[in-house]
């Protein structure tokens, strides 16, 4: 009987726990001996899972694509550099995932290739604006990527403000031991929910890891933005929307929530946004599996 996508998600995050308390234990020879029965174990499903492949691909060229549609098939394959799409196709069709939430707000990317594993971007757009937007819009192509080609060893990216390579992921397929790494300038994602509150196009104020975050709906395109009007320093919360624009309640200046908080009256002010993605996750409800978005946002790491 298969597993379902809860499942699998438990068995892995409980695979990954045993290998914690494993590297834990004090006996150097005992980590050896059950990192050496792990590695033979890999080696041996490697070997069936390429025979498997060999197989297939003489007879069964559509099964190879439902292969690389199966997370954790997929993940599997990467494991055993198995997979059937090349890596700068797996690169290609996130930027396609990820291009209308770029396009939202302001900006695009072009892959210029991948070369020795690394792949060569080129932001356009609000990518090369204002700071705040760069970030949100970087974090949200390497979270795609990420997901897509955890075999990627790094991305350099042009046309950004201070233009510099990406730190290297370090994201490994799924059953690979993976080492945490600090995320970049102190930021990680927090998962915020499903905002039931907000539904078709409003506001939303709510306090994230402490800190006062105004959530935005547009249709089914959500923003998230700090609680600040660059203008006159007051809350935004109280403010409305007017088509794309959101008018503080203080000082009565719109920003333009599509394209990164920037206000048309005064060039030199935006508002700060907060990098925001949305998964689909398949939940359990009374009339049996249903997909909900799930809302998560970057925020800087607590220092202590």
């Amino acid at each position: 009987m298969l597993l379902d996508e809860r499942e699998v998600h438990e068995r892995v995050a409980r695979m990954e726990a045993l290998l914690e308390e494993i590297e834990s234990l004090d006996d150097p020879n005992a980590r050896a001996r059950t990192a050496e029965v792990m590695q033979v174990l890999l080696e041996l499903y490697g070997e069936g899972l390429a025979r498997m492949m060999e197989a297939v691909a003489r007879r069964d060229e559509g099964l190879l694509n439902a292969f690389a549609e199966d997370e954790l098939v997929s993940h599997l394959l990467l494991l055993h550099g198995l997979h059937p799409v090349s890596l700068e196709a797996r690169v290609a069709q996130a930027l396609d995932e990820v291009r209308p939430y770029l396009e939202s707000h302001g900006g695009n990317v072009e892959l210029l290739g991948v070369e020795n594993g690394v792949a060569r971007l080129r932001l356009q757009g609000s990518c090369s604006g204002c700071p705040s937007s760069t970030m949100t819009l970087k974090l949200a192509i390497e979270e795609a990527i990420q997901k897509a080609a955890p075999d990627l060893e790094g991305i350099e990216a042009e046309g950004v403000a201070e233009s510099q390579p990406a730190p290297p992921l370090v994201a490994g397929p799924t059953l690979q031991r993976k080492r945490k790494q600090p995320e970049e300038n102190g930021t990680s994602w927090t998962v915020v929910g499903a905002l039931p509150q907000l539904t078709g196009s409003g506001l939303l104020l709510k306090e994230v890891s402490g800190e006062p975050v105004l959530f935005v709906r547009l249709g089914g395109d959500y923003y998230a933005y700090h609680d600040l009007c660059p203008g006159c320093g007051a809350s935004l919360e109280g403010g409305y929307l007017e088509a794309d624009e959101l008018a503080c309640p203080g000082c009565g200046r719109r920003y333009d929530v599509r394209r990164a908080g920037r206000c048309p009256e005064d060039p030199e002010l935006h508002l700060e946004p907060i990098p925001l993605l949305v998964n689909e996750e398949i939940v359990e409800e009374r009339q049996g599996p249903g997909r909900r978005s799930m809302v998560k946002i970057a925020l800087p790491s607590a220092v202590g």
